[in-house]
């Protein structure tokens, strides 16, 4: 996929100038950047390089110090993680988080949360307008079970699955929001060759078939050159880089801060 002439979209989010510290520390330090629609970008760095917080101002964990993010259009300097999943922005985590003991369907089902509109009487009851909804939402959460090709173990509990199964229901919820930009914070950690190989093909089919623009953090370079049309690289909270995969790996900077020493 990477440098491709792959078509994209206008611009969906633009970071500028986002400065975020905790106490004395700095985490971020005058960071910007632009992710265009039905682009992946990759945010790569060193351990500490400040990744994970960006995705956590995007997505209104955070509020930085300095700067804004404009989101389709609208610019914002602050926002609570409930709004941005309401907006179309959704979100999975280095650590698992999920039920560990309901089912892949009933975690993916949770997803669906925001798009529920029938009162709280009439879901504790089943009746009328929230039986209705409640079919249309297991309709969704199945069709995306089919796509993540994870039909056998629906009803099956989280917490009797391998890790790799784990993650790919965590992706399953993320999706079932039906979101427009989906940050993935190391999808691929902990994984073996062949669960790798299982995310980087979803991954690839969530941005093709739903057209969702993605940004993913991960360590693992192979599937960051591979997956990514562009790349973000952050050192010590600072932006040392910004292109394509072959501009990236030709960069002296990035290579002695993070792909080791360049001759």
């Amino acid at each position: 996929m990477n440098d491709t002439d792959r078509k994209l979209g206008p611009t969906i989010l633009q970071v500028e100038g986002i400065s975020l510290a905790f106490g004395g520390v700095k985490a971020l330090t005058n960071i910007s950047f632009e992710v265009k629609e039905h682009e992946i970008l990759a945010i790569i760095g060193p351990n500490g390089a400040g990744k994970s917080s960006m995705l956590n101002v995007i997505n209104g964990v955070y509020h930085p110090n300095a700067g804004s993010i404009t989101y389709k259009g609208n610019v914002r300097q602050q926002m609570k993680p409930h709004e941005a999943a309401s907006q179309g922005i959704a979100r999975t985590f280095q650590n698992i988080a999920l039920f560990k003991g309901m089912s892949v369907l009933d975690n993916i089902m949770t997803g669906r949360t925001l798009k529920m509109n029938a009162g709280f009487l009439a879901q504790c009851l089943y009746i009328g307008s929230a039986r209705n909804e409640e079919i249309e939402h297991r309709k969704k959460v199945e069709e995306i079970i089919d796509f993540l090709q994870i039909q056998s173990i629906r009803k099956t509990p989280v917490g009797r699955l391998p890790y790799g199964l784990q993650k790919r229901v965590e992706l399953g919820r993320a999706l079932a929001a039906e979101p427009e930009l989906l940050l993935l914070d190391e999808p691929m950690a902990g994984m073996n060759i062949e669960e790798k190989e299982d995310m980087s093909r979803f991954i690839l089919d969530v941005n093709d078939e739903f057209g969702t623009t993605i940004v993913l953090i991960e360590h693992d370079m192979g599937v960051v050159m591979d997956l990514s049309d562009r790349i973000v690289v952050l050192d010590y909270g600072k932006k040392i880089g910004d292109g394509t995969p072959t501009e990236i790996r030709n960069n002296k900077e990035v290579i002695d801060a993070y792909l080791g020493v360049s001759d």
